[in-house]
């Protein structure tokens, strides 16, 4: 999330408390430990009678956790996560507000705090990061922050954790940046949401990665002004048209863009739409087929009172998107990052932390919660707390989450 000024954060966080709704998720019994208090665990603890430990849950249980006390942070905001080709070990890569803290999540019995990488100026609410091959690139909104660049190798040698890193490269071509995008596999980085006033409007800053730790700029994207997230693809979808191209899908904090951005030197905005009520335009991805975007409007539930409101668009046609339909969630809790593997939809709901969504029947509007951990018991209300975001993408099943209040947690599927 991303406001112009202090002021209005201030204010849409007073309105915003001024809103909450009954749980949804059901209130834990009282514990066993003397203080009336149920058990707030940090290792393996199933889910069983909908709760692991304090946690509301159906159908997945809690792996681990690594607190913010534990990182050094304050706060905790995206995740990513990597898989040592070599080793096949898995990595949570856990941003937070002073720098980005590295979790080996491998033993399911044991995670491993591994260390940190502090931010390479100050301390802020927003940084994100994405990998490409094993390097992870790592923005902020702190000023001049740049993007750092983290070789993912050096974990493998951790002796004594948890180490103090340094980053081993740094671009400055751009000073704070929200967020950044990468395609598996290609050698380019997208960073969105920099400074208004800079080259491209706080659009799109194209980065050449294929030297990881040289980034080299390769031009950019204003033509649409500032734009707050973004996924690239190579396009493989429907639209004859557009298959084999670079296309980017923008959220432009009141609606969405489609742009072919193929050609560096000279991109092109293939078309824009709204949808009602309008709010924040805040994240989304594609289906698999990329016949579909999901998107999540992260101010609609604050400003119109909607339940949690996930809104599928048709991208059948590129130069012709329509709005297919929407998901209703089942309290007011505002929508965060969402992703897709398969057929199901995973979305940071904030207080009501992780909800896993069935779209396999989506083409005939059929969308349905199959699923849920949550990592704020305290209430569904319509606040800034609880879950970031979450990466689904490792090959064990298990799922990182970023939480705002309470730092990582790792979950996976019950048996």
């Amino acid at each position: 999330m991303k406001y112009t000024t202090g002021l209005l954060l201030l204010f849409l966080f007073i309105l915003a408390c001024s809103k909450s709704d009954p749980l949804v998720d059901p209130v834990p019994d009282p514990g066993e430990d003397g203080n009336g208090v149920a058990e707030d665990p940090l290792t393996f603890t199933p889910c069983e009678d909908g709760f692991a430990g304090t946690y509301p849950c159906n159908g997945y249980d809690l792996i681990g956790r690594i607190t913010l006390q534990d990182m050094g942070a304050i706060a905790g905001n995206d995740i990513w996560g990597w898989t040592d080709p070599l080793t096949a070990r898995e990595y949570a890569l856990v941003g937070v507000d002073n720098g980005t803290a590295f979790v080996d999540i491998t033993d399911e019995e044991q995670l491993v705090y591994l260390g940190k990488l502090p931010t390479a100026t100050e301390a802020s609410t927003w940084r994100d990061l994405k990998v490409y091959e094993n390097y992870v690139f790592i923005v902020s909104e702190a000023e001049n922050h740049g993007m750092q660049v983290f070789d993912l190798n050096r974990l493998r040698d951790v002796d004594n954790p948890p180490e103090n890193f340094a980053s081993d490269a740094r671009y400055t071509g751009f000073g704070n940046a929200h967020n950044i995008a990468i395609i598996p596999g290609n050698a380019m980085a997208y960073a969105v949401g920099t400074a208004r006033n800079d080259l491209y409007s706080g659009g799109v800053h194209f980065v050449n990665i294929s030297d990881p730790l040289n980034p080299v700029s390769a031009g950019g994207y204003g033509e649409q002004g500032y734009m707050h997230d973004v996924q690239v693809v190579n396009y493989t979808g429907p639209d004859p048209d557009y298959q084999g191209r670079e296309i980017l899908i923008g959220a432009n904090e009141d609606r969405l863009v489609i742009a072919d951005v193929t050609d560096k030197d000279s991109p092109v905005t293939i078309s824009t739409l709204g949808y009602p009520s309008i709010a924040y335009t805040h994240q989304g991805w594609f289906s698999e087929d990329q016949k579909f975007f999901i998107l999540g409007d992260e101010l609609d539930e604050i400003n119109f009172g909607f339940n949690s409101r996930t809104l599928v668009f048709d991208f059948s046609d590129l130069d012709q998107p329509s709005l297919h339909m929407t998901y209703t969630g089942p309290s007011t809790a505002i929508d965060h990052n969402g992703y897709v593997l398969g057929d199901l939809y995973f979305l940071a709901n904030y207080t009501a932390g992780l909800r896993v969504l069935d779209i396999s029947g989506i083409e005939n509007s059929e969308v349905s919660e199959v699923g849920f951990f949550d990592t704020y018991p305290a209430n569904n209300a319509t606040v800034f707390n609880g879950l970031w975001s979450i990466y689904p993408y490792f090959e064990s099943g298990k799922l990182v989450l970023g939480d705002i209040d309470s730092g990582l947690f790792v979950v996976q599927k019950s048996p």
